[in-house]
């Protein structure tokens, strides 16, 4: 898919497009490629249609061509085979820019190795690293296809120069496409912000422009995932006095197209509200205290004896055992179907240090020692594990159509798995120690049935990890950014149904409601994209004053961000109510404003009525004081207040629909151990949130549940109400930022 109106039917030979301009589609390498990857018409479309924008446009650093898709999701394979149909349309090299690991530059090379395998043995091509390119390639080498594979870091793009302009003058007659891969926002340039890395990445810039300036033909491409890169330069116009975004204006843009077994935010945060999906299992909710024993040793808290048995290492302990009966339940499968056994991997990534590595890496050396001891002895307590974990994973495998195995053939399986010593732990915190990991394909290499890899942001660069299904993370929500956080979703990409039934995402409630919140922005502004620059998004924030104000969106902090749409639902989870002494009276003052509210509102249906903003704020603020939220688990009241003024702003006068339930008694936590989060979902067509939908056009509404609150339901014996907030259909595609980057 590409925003770029010019279309398109295919020719015998060539792609014509109503320009008129030709680029041909029958060339050696596409051809080659075509022939190795069979792929689908959507990639062969998008591949063509960005060549031939390449071919017509001029691009550069500052205007680039955009090919956006999602983390893990084809890019790399999308833009290798862009580079085939370059090289057979006029471009004798392309130079790929990857982040700075060496890490990263192998398994670029490694990938490069396996897609031109037949053109590097007929000797139509060459694949070179930069800082290992010989200093004395012959003319008749230099009439190849050349890809050259560049860290972006300064000391590489000075050798890519050198080597253009000095040694091998002759390239600078030739057509270079440059393809900066993974480019997240760090490499678009805007002003008043002078992290290190913005300052580097803007020097880089300016270097690739000086280059592909003094070259025949120098076109750039670059590779992302993340539609926030795009918004970091606006272009601005004014709408009812707010300034809303619009994308910066790539020279064009194509979109990646989204494969069958594509896994991302969709299904690890929508489709877990899903019961009947095998995402509702996903997400195993941690505390901080499991996140503080994995930051270094510490004898207070962890034992080094029987780690089995310790409160602090429950979480810890559970994740590695799971990940090991999850993997077992695989390969019982593959083996029952007389397929390929698989290996699994699962990674641990809580912090960044060293240290805290290698005492994570005896934390869970002990547990699996330990275990390995249990299932020796033929423990009781060995086999009570295990089968706590069977039952808990058969949940989610029930609901994909694979065999299934007995506990007792499960409990066989792991026995052998300790026994053999399929389970080994590994540290990456280094670009030697990942290197040393990559298998001939670049990635990273699962040497047992089940690996567990320890490491940092050396794992968030864009190394592949194959068959991940377990995922321990805990890193600072406060420092989020949005590329951030997409790279260290590693459980991102294609994976197949059956592997997901046995996944587990390990993190605090704080963080995986970060996440979610990023995810949520990064889809509104895909879909604002998707619908053209004339849609845009309006950033907002409250000023000192406390009045709402145009926010830059270089300035928003992603982890303090709601992204509002249409028909949004928001409701306060995870929290138990005050005793009855103390909410009785609020409880009941909210029954009377309800009553005289409904006496003199303006609009009435059979189901709700209208109520002035004002008077809603301060049935919030009643509702709030009657609630105690958990660890992890936040209702921001003045949040509910700016969104509120934000709706109703445009409004002459400021009204929002109420629709009132009372007596409801719903169970604080739900079969799974989960707070409750759906109190507005009854059965029948008359059920509050499809009124409140309904109702919900111009204006707002809010649901007001009264709950019984009994003591068997998990409550402190003692009415109160749940309120849930649904934003009107008629409103733009809005981010409020909580709390914005001091500069």
């Amino acid at each position: 898919m590409s925003t770029n109106s010019s279309k398109y039917v295919r020719g015998r030979k060539f792609l014509v497009r109503e320009t008129q301009s030709r680029i041909d589609i029958k060339g050696t390498f596409y051809n080659f490629l075509i022939q190795k990857n069979n792929y689908d018409k959507v990639y062969l479309d998008c591949i063509e249609s960005t060549v031939s924008n390449l071919v017509q446009q001029q691009t550069s650093a500052n205007k680039p061509g955009m090919l956006l898709g999602k983390i893990q999701s084809g890019k790399t394979r999308t833009f290798l085979g862009i580079m085939g149909l370059a090289y057979d349309n006029g471009y004798d090299a392309v130079v790929i820019l990857t982040k700075g690991t060496k890490a990263l530059v192998k398994q670029t090379i490694a990938r490069l190795h396996q897609e031109f395998d037949g053109m590097l043995v007929r000797d139509n091509m060459r694949v070179y690293d930069i800082m290992t390119m010989p200093g004395n390639l012959s003319k008749w080498e230099l009439h190849k296809k050349l890809a050259i594979v560049v860290k972006k870091e300064t000391r590489n793009m000075d050798k890519l120069q050198q080597a253009l302009f000095e040694t091998y003058p002759q390239l600078k007659n030739k057509h270079i496409l440059f393809i900066d891969d993974e480019a997240d926002f760090a490499s678009v340039s805007y002003e008043n912000n002078t992290e290190k890395n913005i300052i580097e990445m803007r020097v880089i810039a300016s270097k690739i422009d000086n280059i592909r300036a003094n070259v025949a033909k120098g076109s750039y491409l670059q590779v992302t995932a993340t539609p926030y890169s795009l918004y970091l330069q606006p272009e601005e116009r004014r709408k009812n006095d707010f300034v809303k975004f619009e994308p910066v204006r790539p020279a064009f843009t194509t979109l990646v197209p989204i494969h069958d077994q594509y896994i991302g935010g969709n299904f690890y945060f929508d489709e877990a509200e899903n019961p009947t999906s095998p995402a509702y299992y996903l997400y195993q909710e941690i505390k901080e205290n499991d996140l503080a024993v994995m930051k270094k040793m510490d004898l207070r808290r962890v034992r080094k004896e029987n780690v089995l048995a310790q409160n602090n290492l429950a979480n810890v302990n559970k994740a590695v055992i799971n990940f090991i009966v999850g993997s077992c339940i695989r390969r019982w499968q593959q083996h029952y179907l007389k397929e390929k056994q698989e290996k699994y991997a699962m990674v641990v990534h809580t912090e960044r240090g060293k240290k805290a590595h290698d005492w994570q890496q005896q934390l869970i050396h002990r547990i699996i020692a330990d275990l390995t001891k249990l299932a020796k002895s033929n423990d009781d307590l060995f086999t009570e594990r295990i089968e706590e974990s069977y039952h808990h994973l058969m949940k989610s495998v029930r609901l994909v159509d694979m065999p299934e195995p007995s506990f007792a053939e499960i409990l066989k399986e792991v026995n052998e798995a300790f026994m053999e010593e399929m389970v080994i732990v590994s540290t990456v915190n280094s670009d030697k120690e990942v290197e040393e990991l990559l298998d001939f394909t670049g990635q990273l290499q699962l040497r047992t049935p089940m690996n567990i890899f320890i490491g940092g942001q050396i794992l968030d660069r864009g190394v592949t990890i194959s068959n991940l299904t377990g995922f321990f993370y805990g890193r600072n929500p406060k420092s989020f950014q949005q590329d951030t956080v997409l790279q260290h979703s590693r459980m991102y990409g294609a994976r197949s149904m059956e592997d997901m039934a046995v996944t587990r995402f390990y993190t605090t409630r704080n963080i995986y409601q970060v996440m979610e919140r990023i995810h949520e922005f990064d889809t509104e502004l895909r879909e604002a994209f998707k619908k053209g620059h004339d849609q845009g998004v309006v950033f907002i924030q409250k000023d000192a004053s406390n009045q709402i104000v145009p926010c830059s969106p270089n300035k928003i902090l992603l982890s303090n961000i709601v992204t509002l749409k249409p028909h949004k639902r928001m409701l306060p989870v995870g929290f138990q109510t005050g005793y009855k002494t103390y909410i009785s009276k609020p409880v009941e003052k909210i029954s009377v404003i309800l009553r005289e509210t409904k006496k003199t509102s303006p609009g009435i249906t059979d189901d709700a009525f209208l109520a002035p903003s004002n008077i809603v704020k301060e049935i919030l603020s009643l509702i709030h004081a009657t609630l105690q939220m958990e660890e992890g688990y936040e209702w921001d009241l003045q949040e509910y207040f700016s969104i509120l003024d934000y709706i109703t702003l445009d409004m002459e006068e400021k009204y929002v629909w109420l629709i009132v339930r009372e007596g409801r008694n719903i169970k604080r936590i739900d079969s799974e151990g989960r707070f409750e989060n759906a109190p507005d979902t009854p059965s029948g067509n008359k059920g509050e949130l499809k009124v409140a939908r309904e109702l919900a056009t111009d204006h707002p509404a809010i649901i007001l549940l009264k709950q019984l609150g009994l003591e068997e339901n998990g409550w402190r014996g003692t009415p109160f109400w749940w309120p849930i907030m649904v934003t009107p259909l008629h409103m733009d595609s809005t981010v409020y930022a909580k709390e914005t980057i001091k500069q």
